[in-house]
């Protein structure tokens, strides 16, 4: 993927190894609340590793390494990821003006381990997500490395894939597309409602795809291998592919992001279109 000409975005938040930490000090319930660790079978010295002070995060650059010990090879990452953001930000930008509209950019946060976010707290464990509460999207970037090696995944065009997918639900969002779906599962069943949340992630491909589409025709972006390895990504975090690997077999009604099938297909019509109105998901999906 080339990014040489593409601009670093001014909306990332650099908050790896900031994350919240418990309050705890050194006194008498510090040692209460260890023993209490041991006796239920955990691991105390996790537990250690957390006393401090609480700490907040802290924003800077993303090439600056605040609190992240200035890896060169994440710091790398890290400015990729900010560039991929950048390239979102112009894309969309210009796909809401042409529409009428104005697009307000979302802030990306970089963390490690854990971090608080107007939803709540959430684990590295969880992956990237999109909080619409805050208009962030969150990210550890170890989970790039989790992606290659665990789910065969590799390639820098995988990682803009999955930024471009969480940048999508934040299209939903100010498009009030997101606050309509959620109005609906209310009122739905548990199979309805991991059906309309499958609707809605599809969709955020098929948004990501849109503006794989436009960054290579406005920057010529892609170098060979590159789309593969964005549908090998899609394919690859396909519910069925994971609930196999999980469970050994597979549970279609529980499917809350789509199937390998299903996400590769989306992503390539948004990729093959670059078009807003072939984006229905709701529509087509339920034929």
């Amino acid at each position: 993927m080339r990014t040489d000409e593409m601009r670093e975005s001014q909306n990332v938040e650099d908050r790896r190894g900031s994350g919240p930490k418990m309050a705890l000090g050194g006194g008498i319930g510090g040692i209460i609340l260890v023993i209490i660790v041991v006796l239920l079978g955990g691991n105390p010295q996790q537990l250690l590793q957390n006393l401090g002070p609480p700490q907040g995060g802290t924003s800077g650059p993303a090439g600056s390494g605040v609190g992240s010990g200035a890896n060169p090879a994440q710091e790398k990452q890290a400015a990729f990821v900010s560039k991929v953001l950048g390239s979102t930000e112009d894309v969309w930008n210009e796909l809401f003006r042409a529409s009428g509209k104005r697009y307000v950019e979302p802030h990306l946060v970089m963390f490690t381990g854990r971090v608080e976010s107007a939803c709540g707290f959430a684990d590295a464990v969880v992956g990237p997500f999109y909080c619409p509460a805050d208009s962030k999207v969150y990210i550890d970037l170890g989970f790039y490395d989790e992606l290659s090696e665990r789910f065969g995944a590799p390639g820098d065009f995988a990682q803009a894939y999955v930024i471009a997918h969480e940048v999508g639900h934040h299209v939903q969002n100010l498009l009030g597309i997101s606050e309509k779906v959620h109005a609906l599962q209310q009122r739905a069943s548990k199979e309805e409602a991991n059906k309309l949340s499958v609707l809605l992630e599809l969709q955020a491909d098929f948004f990501a795809g849109v503006w794989a589409n436009h960054a290579q025709s406005s920057n010529r972006i892609l170098e060979a291998g590159d789309l593969e390895e964005a549908l090998r990504c899609a394919s690859a975090i396909g519910d069925d592919k994971l609930q196999m690997q999980a469970r050994g077999y597979v549970v279609p009604e529980s499917f809350t992001h789509g199937s390998a099938a299903q996400r590769v297909k989306w992503f390539r019509k948004g990729f093959e279109t670059g078009d807003l109105s072939q984006g229905d998901t709701f529509s087509e999906e339920r034929r």
